[in-house]
Order: structure tokens, then C-alpha cells, then sequence
């Protein structure tokens, strides 16, 4: 991993030596240490973001088959349905260690109590479940995502020498914590624009589950509600963000109107070679991965690790033992760093048609 990329938060994290009890004593500890360590994880979709299968199930194999433990990796699909149908597998199946990214956190909930009663080491991936019972939680500062993004969408306005922008809200699920956090973060950057006048305030939408179709939809109506007057899309992801950018097509507005992302998919760094798209944010995933997997490893054997720093869950009150990872704001001139990490392939994003394009992005 190139230094200057990423940093852990949580310095002590993975000290050698330095297993201590932290979080709620659940007692899970004799139970999970007299069975073969097992580990389970269950992602939330792979509709929402390439990331989840593209990336997170592939640095979590590494990490445990480098380890020498058992595990298993299922996706849900976004169905609260089979969510708990794997969480229920898992558990019956004898995992020790059991890791979940919640698609809501009521659902996440009842399996992570479920796990507890059941003395099942927990933890919350990506997404914290609010009111749950996790030991640990693993995720990128994601209020300073949103920033990023904000940053991101007032910098390249200013470089449109845009007046008075109308900006556009295309947010997160709204059953996403995280979501929640993205808005905050570019709140604070663009609501004081919107206050002083400077910028103007949108249409404001959340989109269902992630999903680019109903983001599309939602951002013609959008588009068709101001008469055409959007200057600046500060979309959640990269998925909303091609969404935005498919319909800014459509009225021959693409390029004119900076859209802003999340993920460094493959498919948002194309859009933002191409000019469509004026920037992402960068979460190394191989980073959250090992944080995670090397927490997971340690209570599958019946060990703790101290993680130097907690997240306070808003609805239960609980202070989270937790690891939170620096996110990077990506534009045209610095997606070599994404490539150098090794998250994706120069083939992959300067394949056919982009091939030229990333000869001018200093991508070589």
C-alpha cells in the first residue's frame, strides 16, 4: 500500500501483544475459543457498488486464507429476507466470528442479538447498526467523505466559473448510516453557500437502496422540476453519479455540469477521464479489510484487540470500539494513485475507447 494513500486512525490496532478486553463483555470469549475458528461475512449487494464483490470479497479471502482459517462469504443481494437466512446458516454452521454490512439496521440488529445469544463474536462492517450489538465497527471517517465531496463539487464550480450554482442533492439510502454521515459532511461544506446565497439549493432526494435505475428516475424529475436549471450534482456514489450523468446525456448537458461520486469504480473514473464527472472519494478498501479481517481472526480464536478509539452509537448510546480509515478525494490528475494501490487496472479503465483518454490524464 503507497503511504500517503491511507492511514489507520487507530494506531495501536494490530500491536503485538495487544489483546485486551474492550467493548461489552459479552462472555462470547470460552465459547468462540472451544470451536475451530470460523468466520462469516455477509455483504450487502452488488448493485449498489462494484466494490462489495469487485474488492471487499477478494482483500477478506486474501486476508483469511493467508491466516489458515475457515470461512464463509455470502452476499445478501439487498433481500432483508435471505440476510437473515445466511446470518441463520452461518450460525448454525458453527462460525465464531460472524461480520456483517447491515442493508438496514433493523434487520442488522436481529442478527447481531441473535449472534450474541448464541455467543458469536460480532462485527459491523462499512456500516454501522445503529442500536446493535457489534464489538467492533470497521469503516472510513465518513463524515469527511461527504466533505470530500463537498470540496470536491465547490472546486469544480468555481473552475466552471459558475454564478450562483442551482446544486442538486442525490444522496444515499435512506436506511444507510452511513448516507446519514455523507450528507452531514458535505452539509458543512455547502450549506453555508446555500445560506450566504452564494450557491442555491436544489432538489433534495434520497435514493432507495443505492440503486442507479431509481436514482436515473429520480434525477429527470429533478432536472424536469427546475427546467433544466442544475449546475452542480453532488451524487452519493458512483453509481448515482452515472445515473446523473446518463440523464445529463440525454439533454446534451454532460461535462457542463460537475457531478461528484464515491468508490473509485471503475465506471466513475472513466466518467471523470471523459469529463463527466468532476471527482470521487478514494476509500482504500484493502486497508478496511485487513482492519477488519484481523479483528474477526482474533475474536474467532476468543481474543479481543484494543482499538484505541470508539464510535457512539446514536441510538443504542454504546461507545463502539472502532477503526476508522482516511478516504481521498480522486480527480482527473490523481487517479494514477487509485491504479498504484492496486484497487483497479490501468486495462480495466483505459480499455477501447478510453485508451486516449488516458494518455491525457497522465495515465500511462
Amino acid at each position: 500500500m503507497r503511504k500517503g494513500i491511507l492511514t489507520i486512525a487507530a494506531v495501536g490496532l494490530l500491536a503485538t501483544g495487544g489483546l485486551t478486553a474492550c467493548g461489552d463483555d459479552s462472555g462470547d470469549d470460552k465459547a468462540s475459543s472451544a470451536k475451530t475458528p470460523k468466520i462469516g461475512v455477509i455483504l450487502p449487494d452488488s448493485k449498489s457498488s462494484a466494490r462489495w464483490e469487485g474488492a471487499d470479497r477478494r482483500f477478506l479471502e486474501e486476508a483469511f486464507e493467508a491466516a489458515g482459517v475457515q470461512y464463509d462469504i455470502q452476499n445478501a443481494q439487498n433481500d432483508k429476507t435471505a440476510f437473515q437466512t445466511i446470518a441463520d446458516q452461518m450460525i448454525t454452521s458453527g462460525v465464531t466470528a460472524l461480520m456483517i454490512t447491515n442493508l438496514d439496521s433493523g434487520t442488522g440488529k436481529a442478527v447481531l442479538d441473535k449472534a450474541k445469544s448464541q455467543g458469536v463474536a460480532t462485527i459491523d462492517y462499512d456500516r454501522l447498526t445503529l442500536g446493535g450489538s457489534a464489538q467492533y465497527y470497521v469503516s472510513f471517517d465518513n463524515e469527511t467523505v461527504g466533505k470530500l465531496q463537498g470540496e470536491g463539487l465547490a472546486k469544480c464550480l468555481t473552475e466552471k466559473g459558475a454564478k450562483n450554482p442551482v446544486v442538486a442533492y442525490l444522496n444515499g439510502s435512506p436506511t444507510d448510516n452511513n448516507a446519514t454521515l455523507f450528507k452531514a459532511g458535505y452539509d458543512s461544506v455547502l450549506k453555508p453557500k446555500f445560506d450566504s446565497k452564494e450557491y442555491t439549493k436544489g432538489p433534495d432526494d434520497a435514493v432507495p437502496g443505492w440503486d442507479g435505475p431509481t436514482a436515473a428516475t429520480i434525477f429527470e424529475q429533478q432536472l424536469t422540476a427546475t427546467k433544466g436549471k442544475i449546475d452542480g450534482v453532488l451524487a452519493a456514489n458512483d453509481t448515482l453519479g452515472n445515473a446523473a450523468i446518463s440523464i445529463l446525456k440525454k439533454n446534451k448537458l454532460n461535462g457542463k455540469v460537475p457531478v461528484t461520486g464515491q468508490d473509485a469504480s471503475v465506471e466513475g473514473l472513466q466518467n471523470i477521464i471523459a469529463g463527466d464527472q468532476c471527482m470521487t472519494v478514494y476509500k482504500a478498501v484493502r486497508e478496511e479489510a485487513k482492519a477488519a479481517s484481523d479483528l474477526a481472526i482474533a475474536l474467532a480464536k476468543g481474543e479481543k484487540k484494543e482499538t484505541g478509539q470508539t464510535v457512539k452509537d446514536p441510538e443504542g448510546g454504546r461507545d463502539v470500539p472502532s477503526v476508522l480509515l482516511t478516504p481521498k478525494a480522486i480527480y482527473k490528475d490523481n487517479i494514477k494513485d487509485v491504479i498504484a494501490d492496486g484497487y483497479v487496472t490501468k486495462e480495466q479503465i483505459c480499455a477501447d475507447a478510453y485508451a486516449k483518454l488516458c494518455a491525457g490524464a497522465g495515465i500511462s
